[in-house]
């Protein structure tokens, strides 16, 4: 396997911030400075570089379906699917947490659910990481610089400038918290996978990331989901999970803005694969 060089990209500072504050783990917990808990797989992650294809070249007819999507998607602008887009966009906790809550169908945050809030940074660390080969060698323009337009978070958008688009982060984060979470909690299986691919398309959405972006970024968290199987941490990081969602729903503890959030992501955008 080729090994990870760690980039000073501006997803690891991303996920450096938004890691900073930790709930209570069961024991000691690697950590990528203090207070910062580092992922599950160290240099065990997968190789975005040998998993994936390049990206569309320019003028084939790939890229010109990433061209249709993408002026598809900018047609959300001011809707609340764009608002969506934006919550999507922010990985700091626990905003980022919240966002899938509705789905498991329980509210995730340290205090209630401390080993699953610590289950989701630490494989946010491990998908977003894993994308780093492939995007530090094929350094894509990312479609808002493009067209010289804007993103739905405008306070990211300098960082992004310098950032390869391909394949996406936000999408390999967001997929593998739908594949982890559902091993979590597999009788809301169905909600939690729909929740993970409009995760991702939200990055079409907020003009971030190009549609094969996003559908290579399922491939990089597929990948790290693998990995993460014979990790004996994070395996045993699940099965607490699993036992504070059981309790949070015995107590009958349910997540707010649900309704919000369902209509927001009810209007689907076309040709999305």
């Amino acid at each position: 396997m080729r090994q990870f060089r760690p980039a000073p990209l501006v997803l690891v500072v991303l996920l450096l911030a938004a890691c900073a504050a930790t709930g209570p783990a069961h024991g000691p917990v690697p950590e990528l400075k203090p207070g910062v808990p580092a992922g599950y797989l160290g240099r065990d992650l997968p190789d975005s570089l040998a998993l994936l294809p390049p990206p569309p070249a320019a003028g084939s007819a790939a890229f010109a379906n990433d061209q249709a999507m993408h002026a598809a998607a900018q047609r959300f602008v001011g809707t609340p699917r764009y608002a969506q887009a934006a919550r999507d966009a922010d990985l700091a906790f626990p905003v980022a947490s919240n966002n899938f809550a509705c789905a498991l169908g329980v509210p995730i945050n340290a205090q209630a659910t401390p080993r699953l809030y610590l289950l989701m940074q630490r494989t946010m660390v491990d998908a977003g990481l894993a994308t780093y080969a492939a995007k530090e060698h094929y350094q894509r323009t990312r479609p808002f610089v493009v067209h010289d337009e804007h993103t739905c978070l405008p306070r990211d958008e300098q960082a992004l400038r310098s950032d390869g688009s391909y394949p996406s982060g936000h999408t390999s984060i967001g997929w593998t918290w739908a594949l982890v979470l559902t091993q979590v909690a597999p009788q809301r299986a169905n909600a939690l996978l729909a929740r993970g691919r409009n995760f991702g398309e939200s990055r079409l959405v907020c003009n971030a990331h190009w549609q094969s972006d996003v559908l290579q970024g399922r491939a990089v968290a597929a990948g790290a989901f693998a990995r993460l199987q014979s990790n004996p941490d994070f395996l045993s990081d699940v099965a607490a999970a699993r036992r504070e969602v059981e309790a949070q729903r015995s107590a009958g503890a349910t997540p707010s803005d649900c309704d919000a959030e369902a209509a927001a992501l009810t209007v689907p955008l076309p040709g999305v694969m």
